[in-house]
């Protein structure tokens, strides 16, 4: 299921890294969120995490492609939307559509510039009470990314795409511009602490 084609370009751990990346994701959704909409920013062509979790409603964003539609995963109805979400441009979705929203591996390739545009329509479309799930490589981990690039081991095209490696403390600032709540929120780090993950309520 979680092929290196999960992600853009080749590496030869890719596979392994989306799939861990989604298990910790999907361990930090409480049950009664199921039965709602997640929608997943990023998701790419071949939407792992939304082919594996469980959820009433699945919806994912991506700037690839050049079409929206119903796409069939494993009997699984998902509704991929073309939209890059960096481009100023509201989401396609009204105000409290969904409850719970998800970013895995995204947020280090949002400029700082459109970082509070991007943060502001998350906390628009997510329902009161819903959740907000970010995981991002550790700030520190530019150099070892960098060479597991270059022998292979994670995409290339990826990592050059990396326009900031956030610490936990600038999304959780993020976060707060956005209108989240400090005592809403939590962080931690998984995969050696090499990854970081961030949740916040609305």
């Amino acid at each position: 299921m979680f092929s290196p084609g999960s992600t853009r370009g080749f590496g030869l751990f890719e596979g392994f890294l989306a799939k861990k990346r989604a298990q910790l994701a999907d361990s930090l959704i409480p049950r009664p969120f199921r039965s709602g909409r997640i929608l997943d920013i990023g998701c790419g062509m071949n939407p792992a995490f939304l082919q594996t979790t469980a959820f009433s409603e699945k919806y994912g964003i991506d700037k690839a492609g050049s079409l929206s539609c119903h796409t069939k995963f494993d009997e699984q109805l998902i509704t991929f939307i073309h939209h890059d979400i960096e481009s100023g441009d509201p989401f396609p979705f009204y105000d409290e559509f969904c409850d719970v929203v998800t970013m895995l591996a995204v947020i280090e390739h949002i400029s700082p510039n459109n970082l509070s545009k991007v943060i502001a329509e998350l906390y628009r479309v997510l329902k009161r009470g819903g959740l907000l799930i970010i995981t991002t490589p550790s700030h520190w981990t530019g150099f070892i990314l960098n060479g597991m690039s270059l022998l292979r081991l994670i995409s290339r095209q990826e990592v050059k795409d990396h326009k900031e490696l956030y610490t936990s403390d600038d999304i959780m600032k993020a976060l707060q511009l956005g209108g989240f709540a400090p005592g809403n929120m939590q962080q931690g780090c998984f995969e050696f602490y090499m990854n970081t993950w961030v949740m916040a309520i609305k």
